[in-house]
């Protein structure tokens, strides 16, 4: 009886190793490894303070607001404004490893409309979600190394949220240069 008892614990043990594994396929890459030496990052793009890329008092003067908030700040940068166009949510990010390419699996996978344009010379997207006209995303390529993207979404009776995303993109990219 004990034998059948340690080769079930052994066979349930087994299973339960073998359940917890897995196989992650890629190769591995160390944290800031966007593909530039340390010390050859611009303003843009020091450590946590990506955040700090547009100061709050443009962002609200490219969307029109007449006061603005920081919000979460972490992989992405969150702020909420309220003005003359109502309530507007904006959102920064950036991924020094990203591409316009993942980007853009990414937004067709979700059903976004995604167009081609072009930035300071650069590559962008602008993605518009069809079901809220009111937002829209451009992200372009970083100059060190990755992708940025500001998302606008005004509340009812905003804006072109393109326009302002397109002149935050702008702005960032001629701070990064």
């Amino acid at each position: 009886m004990r034998r059948i008892a340690r080769a079930a614990v052994a066979a349930v043990t087994a299973l339960i190793v073998a359940g917890c594994t897995s196989t992650v396929e890629g190769t591995p890459q160390p944290e800031g490894s966007g593909g530039v030496a340390a010390g050859e990052l611009g303003d843009f793009t020091r450590l946590l303070e990506e955040c700090n890329a547009l100061t709050d008092e443009k962002i609200a003067e490219v969307i029109g607001a007449d006061a603005i908030v920081r919000g979460f700040f972490g992989a992405i940068c969150r702020w909420d404004a309220v003005g003359a166009m109502g309530t507007t949510s904006v959102t920064f990010n950036w991924f020094e490893t990203g591409s316009l390419e993942t980007e853009r699996s990414v937004a067709d996978g979700l059903g976004y409309e995604v167009s081609n344009i072009s930035i300071e010379g650069r590559r962008a997207l602008a993605v518009r979600q069809p079901a809220d006209p009111g937002s829209c995303n451009v992200t372009a390529g970083s100059p060190s190394g990755g992708v940025f993207g500001w998302w606008v979404q005004y509340g009812a009776g905003g804006g072109d949220p393109c326009a302002a995303a397109t002149t935050l993109a702008e702005l960032t990219l001629d701070l990064s240069s």
